[in-house]
């Protein structure tokens, strides 16, 4: 077939192919409904819709789905950050000034991040307590160590949101959040409970996650829009760091007031307040991990026992490291006293057993080790290694007449090194505080007849005491009775004659 002298002419097999006209091909985005994110009030209904299909009869579906890793992530719910001028009609030029407007960027910063705060409080308990007792994925036991007291601060914050939109102008604008601050504070102390139990919520949490409901459960939500790729632990500590981030707010609305503002004062206040809130549930929640570590040490013999690890009442720092064999070791440093140890499961739960005698902390020997310097365990296994295996070494030593132990450590980077090196220098400088402080106190003595006198002093009138009981069969009471009423009589003349002087 010709057309205006172009051939465009092409032969085709036949083909027995039944073809699809185009009109009904239909594009793959078209057939995938577009993703929305669930509300929080239906989530929990679908996600146990989705869950009380499985049986204890299929539990291959528990296991990781192979072909899910080819399904496109579904979208994130972002949480869109907000400002004040964003949000409220504001004229620059008219009305207030650049300082003025960044004080009332730091006031709605303070409002907007408790209504963020409350909101992911509300997720945690309707998307991932609520459903996991439901469906029976964990006890309500356990639920409620992991969760703590987290239902008690969703009204806490609550009140202070009220108090905080009840100040605001209908312009959007607020004069003084001080004097509510004040007010409001103090409520925070609630938080002591919820703080003191996180270590072991954490605890609980990783060691429920070898269950495969509870990390197929986890992990679905992990994958739904609503969590923002956070885990359930994230959710857990947001109220922590929550805490921590009050004093930072406030100084930055102080910062942006004027000296001459009637909320300067209140601010001020305020900031006082919770530095004292925020430095005691600090204490009382590393007094509360201190004890949790020592009640999970497994002593092989009762020689390992150690006052030192009994009087302790924080953990400087702990974590995991290796000795020159490639001996993972969980060590920890208290504030007198360091232990390594090796992690253990005892009747389900993770625990730590001494790996060798507690070194104190006074007669420790540190020694910074550089990158190369020690060699690994084993001739053929040192031949082979490479460079990363021997970097990241820091040694320590101690020994005491005939105990003696000699230990390279390896953290997992340079950083980790550093941290662990200046934990150690910081406690055995306060260690060496301590004894030097404690040897001022033993060095005057409370002799035997009541008198603070020196070390040396007390020494000998004990030994003359003991000398005259020894040799003496009589009854010293009344001799010992004279002699004290001639120390007073000396003393007191003495003290005139000082006087005297004087």
């Amino acid at each position: 077939m010709v057309l205006d002298g172009v051939f465009n002419f092409t032969w085709k097999e036949p083909s027995n192919k039944r073809v699809k006209p185009l009109s009904r091909v239909t594009s793959l985005a078209s057939l995938i409904p577009p993703v929305r994110a669930t509300p929080l009030k239906r989530f929990s209904q679908t996600l146990q819709r989705s869950i009380s299909f499985r049986s204890e009869s299929r539990p291959d579906l528990f296991s990781p789905r192979p072909w899910s890793r080819n399904v496109p992530p579904a979208n994130t719910k972002r949480r869109d950050s907000k400002l004040w001028s964003e949000t409220f009609d504001v004229c620059v030029n008219h009305m207030l000034t650049s300082k003025e407007i960044k004080r009332q960027e730091a006031i709605f910063e303070l409002s907007q991040g408790e209504e963020d705060l409350i909101e992911d409080l509300k997720l945690a308990k309707k998307a991932y307590h609520d459903p996991m007792l439901k469906l029976s994925i964990m006890t309500e036991q356990e639920l409620n160590q992991i969760f703590g007291t987290l239902d008690s601060l969703i009204p806490l914050h609550e009140d202070l949101l009220r108090r905080l939109q009840e100040v605001r102008k209908p312009d959007g604008s607020t004069d003084c959040v001080g004097h509510i601050l004040v007010g409001w504070l103090p409520c925070l102390n609630s938080y002591d409970s919820y703080c003191s139990n996180q270590v072991a919520a954490k605890a609980l949490l990783d060691h429920k996650k070898q269950d495969h409901r509870v990390q197929d459960f986890l992990q679905r939500c992990l994958e739904s829009p609503f969590s923002r790729k956070l885990d359930l632990w994230n959710f857990l500590d947001i109220p922590r760091s929550r805490l921590v981030k009050y004093p930072l707010l406030l100084r930055e609305i102080l910062r942006h007031t004027p000296n001459d503002h009637p909320d300067q004062q209140h601010l001020e206040e305020a900031i006082n307040i919770i530095q004292g809130i925020v430095a005691e549930i600090n204490i009382k929640t590393g007094e509360s991990e201190c004890q949790y570590y020592k009640e999970r040490l497994i002593y092989l013999e009762e020689g390992q026992r150690d006052s030192l690890i009994d009087n302790s009442r924080a953990v400087c720092c702990h974590g995991e490291l290796k000795n020159n064999r490639g001996v993972k070791l969980h060590v920890f440093l208290f504030e007198e006293v360091l232990v390594i140890t090796r992690a253990v499961t005892h009747n389900d739960h993770l625990c730590y057993q001494l790996y060798r005698q507690p070194i104190p902390v006074r007669e420790l020997v540190l020694e910074d080790l550089q990158d190369g310097e020690v060699r690994l365990g084993g001739s053929i296994r040192g031949a082979f290694s490479n460079n990363e295996r021997i970097k990241n070494f820091f040694r320590v030593s101690f020994q005491n007449g005939s105990q003696s132990q000699t230990h390279s450590l390896q953290a997992n980077d340079s950083f980790n090194k550093q941290q662990w090196l200046n934990c150690i220098r910081q406690a055995k400088e306060k260690a060496a505080c301590a004894g030097k402080a404690g040897g001022l106190e033993a060095h005057f003595l409370v002799s035997p007849n009541g008198r603070r006198v020196a070390q040396g002093e007390a020494a000998l009138e004990q030994m003359e005491q003991s000398d005259c009981e020894s040799d003496c069969s009589m009854d010293t009471s009344e001799l010992s009775a004279d002699c004290e009423r001639m120390e007073q009589t000396n003393s007191c003349e003495s003290e005139k004659q000082i006087e005297t002087n004087v």
